[in-house]
């Protein structure tokens, strides 16, 4: 079952779950608003290899934003670091931003139990649109599960920040070389 606000704050409370600098006055009736990081990642080569490290160039926004371009895909962090090791959570982009054509999450909405860091945020944008450090894109829900949790160890545990893809550390299919088509 989705958790409601005021679940969201008494678990927080509580220390079920962990939200950096909580606000109440971010709490909503099924979930909690999260602020997009200053920092943003943009790969740099057009082409990416799936079992290749991508290379990526970090921006930072100031206080006078950054302009998003379309047909550009950005990585971005919430401001936040959340999660829980008792509930799961799930990810979503506020109807205002993305009315403004912003989407921040295209794959990935999923924080397993004990995932507990910044989320990154997958960015694209349908118009040129600034966004600012510290503005609300998101919110998050928490669930509650049945059986025993078990905890997140992923490759993307002890994030600080958006984080570029790691798929690379996986292992490529049995018979495929890296660097060679199948």
């Amino acid at each position: 079952m989705i958790l409601t606000g005021a679940e969201i704050a008494r678990a927080v409370a509580a220390g079920e779950i962990h939200i950096d600098d909580f606000s109440p006055a971010r709490l909503e009736p099924n979930s909690y608003g999260f602020r997009l990081a200053p920092e943003i990642l943009c790969y740099e080569e057009a082409e990416l290899d799936s079992f290749e490290q991508p290379k990526a160039t970090q921006l930072t926004m100031g206080p006078e934003g950054l302009v998003l371009e379309p047909g550009r895909f950005y990585l971005g962090g919430t401001k936040e670091a959340m999660g829980s090791p008792h509930y799961a959570a799930t990810l979503y982009a506020c109807r205002s931003v993305s009315t403004l054509g912003m989407w921040i999450q295209f794959s990935a909405p999923l924080g397993h139990s004990g995932a507990i860091f910044p989320w990154t945020l997958e960015i694209s944008v349908a118009n040129p649109l600034r966004v600012y450090p510290g503005m609300t894109v998101g919110k998050l829900s928490f669930w509650s599960m049945q059986g025993e949790p078990y905890q997140y160890v992923g490759k993307y545990s002890g994030s600080t920040s958006a984080v570029a893809s790691r798929l690379s550390e996986d292992t490529a299919p049995t018979g495929l070389q890296v660097g060679t088509a199948a």
